[in-house]
């Protein structure tokens, strides 16, 4: 009998347990998930070079968890990933963007300024060689004859020509001329006859040269009997 109730017993107390443990809520791993999620998406988006989102990424990480010492480690990558940018863009020439990305690399960064001394250097030359080119050009058409027919300042002029008066015409070449020479022109003679195009074009060609021997004259003809003689003076870009 006793062996029976020493069984009986026992399958009792494994019961309550059993029932014990089943009625244990599970653990609540939601938060753990979420963070090891956030923290993958914010790689994601430093790999995919999709910085202004992987900063946003962490600064929430960071306010979750602020003394956390790992958020160093992805704010020195994110540092490094706009130091990349910022190289990549200057050797394109767009010094402005490589600027910007630089100094997002040195909020992130502020104690080490080694990080971003070298892109520094070469930003502040390719500034200086803008800064540059932008005097040599202000100087270059400081230096330049005003224009006499032409406005250098519009994409095209267009000058009537005077071919009933031989005086006013020569006149009118000798300015045209200059124009074309200084101003570095292409010329395009818009006459109603075809046989108006030949005499004109050496008219102004014999010109140009007497100025300028080694001047590339680049000439065309447009024929339209609507229209009255004229030219076209289109200046070289800078």
């Amino acid at each position: 009998m006793k062996p029976f109730a020493s069984r009986y017993l026992l399958l009792v107390a494994f019961s309550l347990l059993l029932g014990a443990c089943q009625s244990t809520p599970p653990l609540d791993t939601s938060v753990p998930d979420a963070r090891v999620a956030a923290i993958a998406a914010l790689e994601r988006s430093i790999n995919s070079n999709e910085l202004a989102t992987a900063e946003d990424q962490l600064a929430a990480l960071q306010t979750q968890s602020p003394d956390d010492p790992q958020w160093l480690t992805y704010q020195r990558q994110l540092a490094e990933a706009y130091l990349q940018r910022s190289q990549i863009v200057l050797q394109k020439g767009d010094v402005n963007a490589a600027a910007t990305a630089l100094s997002r690399a040195r909020a992130l960064m502020p104690k080490a300024p080694a990080l971003t001394g070298g892109v520094n250097g070469a930003i502040a030359q390719a500034r200086k060689a803008e800064l540059e080119k932008a005097e040599a050009a202000l100087k270059a058409a400081e230096a330049k004859p005003a224009a006499r027919l032409i406005d250098p300042s519009a994409e095209s002029s267009t000058i009537a020509l005077n071919i009933q008066d031989v005086a006013q015409l020569r006149r009118q070449m000798d300015a045209l001329a200059a124009d074309v020479v200084n101003y570095q022109c292409t010329v395009t003679f818009q006459v109603p006859r075809t046989q108006d195009y030949p005499w004109l074009a050496t008219l102004l060609e014999k010109r140009v040269k007497k100025l300028d021997a080694d001047f590339a004259l680049k000439i065309d003809k447009q024929i339209d009997r609507q229209v009255k003689a004229q030219v076209v003076l289109t200046p070289r870009k800078p």
